[in-house]
């Protein structure tokens, strides 16, 4: 069975020069995994998230911000039609839900990416926070107990506030401390469950520390699992202090295959020029 695949070219539109969150990181990925024959794949477009969606995560003042033109922060410029972009970006997320939902694997590479984005504020290159609409919408339609598994280098401080405390959702992060956002030290509420790892901290220590993440990820016995798939704690990677390679991502994805649960991934950080490979090494592990 082919892997689906949720991109849009119109996600590549805009940028700031310098940069890193660029339109390259689409592109150049969609350019490998169309000329690579390891993983059966089939293309889809997202459709723009509905605002019923978008307003189970976030407040209706903030989706009003998003239309204006003025810059969140340094890191979250207002670019021309973000919100066009950040819509799309959700919905290729809930795309992927749907596909989950069917019995097929999906991936959502889109941009912008959505885990810092809080319910009332757009940060870290985050507008809307895509896979927190995702969880609540597959809680909506019926899921029992949704699990959010995210593996960027930064802590996903929106989703974590998002979901605090929610019943029915639990958020396991795995992500460098201390590092941007300066969140994700310790486990906060009754669901949200962080492994911070030391900047540098040696690969075999780092991989341990996924695998107890994940072992308690099984124990909470999910039936829906949305994977915040962040490529950034990548040795090469100019934005952290990761120490993972290639193959570790393969093993991720291996190990999501093999919860043997519904699940699906969509992109969050990763911004190294290898950001490709390393996508495309997730991608053979959620294959099998």
């Amino acid at each position: 069975m082919a892997l689906t695949i949720i991109t849009d070219a119109r996600c590549t539109g805009y940028s700031a020069r310098g940069h890193p969150e660029r339109p390259a990181r689409i592109s150049a990925t969609v350019e490998l995994l169309k000329a690579q024959d390891q993983v059966a794949i089939a293309w889809a477009e997202p459709t723009a998230a509905s605002d019923d969606a978008i307003l189970r995560a976030h407040t209706p003042e903030h989706l009003e911000r998003l239309a204006t033109p003025f810059d969140f922060d340094a890191d979250t410029p207002a670019y021309p039609e973000i919100e066009a972009h950040a819509r799309r970006s959700a919905g290729g997320a809930l795309q992927a839900l749907a596909e989950a939902r069917a019995g097929r694997m999906a991936f959502s590479l889109l941009r912008p990416p959505g885990h810092h984005a809080t319910a009332d504020r757009a940060m870290g290159f985050c507008y809307l926070n895509s896979v927190a609409i995702a969880a609540l919408a597959a809680q909506a339609a019926g899921a029992r107990r949704v699990a959010v598994f995210d593996f960027d280098v930064h802590h996903g401080n929106g989703t974590e506030e998002i979901l605090l405390d929610k019943r029915g959702l639990a958020f396991f992060s795995i992500h460098q401390y201390p590092a941007y956002p300066g969140t994700g030290q310790t486990h906060r509420g009754g669901n949200c469950f962080n492994y911070p790892v030391a900047p540098a901290t040696p690969r075999p220590e780092y991989r341990a520390i996924l695998a107890k993440a994940l072992a308690e990820l099984k124990n909470y016995g999910p039936d829906m699992i949305a994977v915040s798939a962040g490529f950034d704690a990548y040795r090469g990677d100019p934005l952290a202090d990761g120490t993972l390679e290639e193959e570790d991502f393969q093993w991720l994805g291996e190990s999501i295959r093999g919860m043997s649960v519904p699940a699906f991934s969509i992109l969050e950080g990763g911004y190294s020029v290898d950001l490709p490979e390393l996508i495309l090494a997730y991608l053979r592990g959620l294959d099998g």
